[in-house]
């Protein structure tokens, strides 16, 4: 009997954990299709509105507006205020970033983002009009020609300042520390780009610039390695005012230095926006001795590369703190001729932080400038030095003035130790390269 009673109990236990079972996937089914319901609702009454105002303004407004310029300016205010990435490419944007990524146009050679509301100067490019005229990382760009920047578009901004070689343009510019805002006077040039070039410091140290990330950066820099390893203690890599570019370069950049570990992360909404980035011990050309060198116009690829090496423990980082761009863009065609620009991920170094909106903070931060130091008198001269400048005096008295071929020559595939001393920065990398050389015994 009681064994009767413990069966027909657990039967009805059962069967009532069915039914509240069953109950609760129908509950949870209903409530799941009435939520559905509730977002096509929703989006359908955000639609209604949206054609309403676009209605409205096409019958009322003060100034007649065609319905298609209407949805441009709607679908450029969209963008705009999603992020200070992406953006809408008009007829006449879409053709000008064709242009651009052909690697030859004219222009200022500068780099622009959106910081804090304002349209800001990522960096000049090396040799560009833009450097030149003295531009630097950090400065707001506060009118070109009589156009003020305050609610302007990137892409607007550079089409504005983008222009045939030879035509002058000018910008209003506002730089921390100037008591108030100067007018700079360029003249466009075709902006050509040498994105990496090598010198050698002391005979025994390498140093390599890399202006940009284009095709041919991480080629280009295994090849400065491979023809220098045997005869350098270590390598300094200069990414100061690197705009950034492709991403698979500053991946394979990265790798010549990383033989394991995973160098970037990309992660988006969409899990097919997902990638990690890892390197390849096949890839590694060199154990030696690393210094980075960056500052606050290094962004988005220079601070993958910067930070990957960072996070590895792979080199010192030397400058000062970067731009802090680190989301990816696609551009996505709405028709033959526009396009929308869109940030559909962000990319995460290997110790899971970000870049976006923080940026690398160097090891050792060292701010711009010249190495002070105590100007040696005219006739403050070493022993050696004394005949050759006893020479050069006589030289002066006799009339004779004519320098010779050797000293007006210079090698510029070297950096003296003059050169040294204009470069505060450079200069501590080099030092603590020969510091890390001597701890280590390379």
């Amino acid at each position: 009997m009681i064994k009767e009673t413990k069966i027909v109990t657990l039967g009805f236990l059962s069967a009532l954990a069915l039914l509240t079972s069953l109950y609760a996937t129908s509950a949870f089914a209903s409530d799941s299709s009435k939520q559905d319901e509730d977002l096509e609702t929703s989006r359908l009454e955000s639609l209604a509105k949206f054609t309403k105002v676009l209605s409205y303004a096409e019958q009322y407004y003060v100034d007649e507006k065609d319905i298609q310029e209407l949805m441009e300016t709607a679908i450029d205010g969209l963008m705009s205020k999603l992020d200070a990435h992406s953006a809408y490419l008009n007829k006449s944007s879409f053709s000008n970033m064709k242009v651009q990524t052909k690697g030859e146009f004219g222009g200022l050679g500068i780099t622009v983002g959106i910081r804090d509301g304002a349209l800001t100067i990522i960096a000049p490019i090396e040799g560009t009009p833009a450097d030149k005229a003295g531009l630097m990382s950090g400065d707001i760009i506060l009118k070109i020609e009589d156009n003020t920047t305050i609610g302007m578009t990137i892409d607007e901004a550079v089409s504005l300042m983008r222009g045939k070689k030879g035509t002058p343009i000018n910008i209003m510019i506002v730089r921390k520390g100037e008591p108030k805002p100067f007018k700079v006077h360029i003249i466009r040039d075709i902006i050509k780009i040498e994105s990496v070039y090598s010198k050698q410091i002391n005979d025994n140290i390498t140093y390599i610039r890399v202006t940009s990330f284009d095709r041919k950066v991480s080629s280009e820099v295994a090849k400065v390695i491979r023809h220098n390893d045997d005869s350098s203690i270590g390598y300094i890599l200069d990414l100061r005012n690197n705009p950034g570019g492709l991403l698979d370069q500053a991946v394979d950049l990265v790798d010549l230095f990383v033989d394991e570990g995973v160098i970037v992360s990309q992660k988006g909404r969409d899990s097919r926006d997902n990638s990690d980035f890892v390197a390849s011990r096949s890839a590694t050309v060199t154990n030696k001795l690393l210094v980075v060198l960056i500052n606050e116009g290094s962004a988005s690829a220079s601070e993958i590369v910067s930070g990957a090496l960072q996070d590895h423990k792979r080199a010192v980082l030397v400058g000062q703190k970067t731009f802090g761009k680190g989301s990816v863009q696609v551009v996505l065609p709405i028709s033959e001729n526009e396009a929308i620009k869109l940030t559909v991920a962000r990319y995460y170094l290997p110790s899971g932080r970000t870049i976006q909106a923080v940026g690398v903070t160097p090891d050792i931060e060292v701010s711009r400038g010249k190495v002070p130091t105590a100007k040696q008198s005219e006739f403050t001269l070493k022993e050696a030095d004394l005949k050759l400048h006893l020479e050069q005096e006589l030289r002066k008295i006799d009339g004779n003035t004519t320098k010779s071929e050797d000293d007006n020559q210079t090698d510029d595939s070297i950096i003296t130790s003059d050169q040294l001393l204009e470069d505060i920065q450079l200069k501590e990398a080099v030092d603590i390269i020969r510091a890390l050389n001597i701890i280590t015994g390379r």
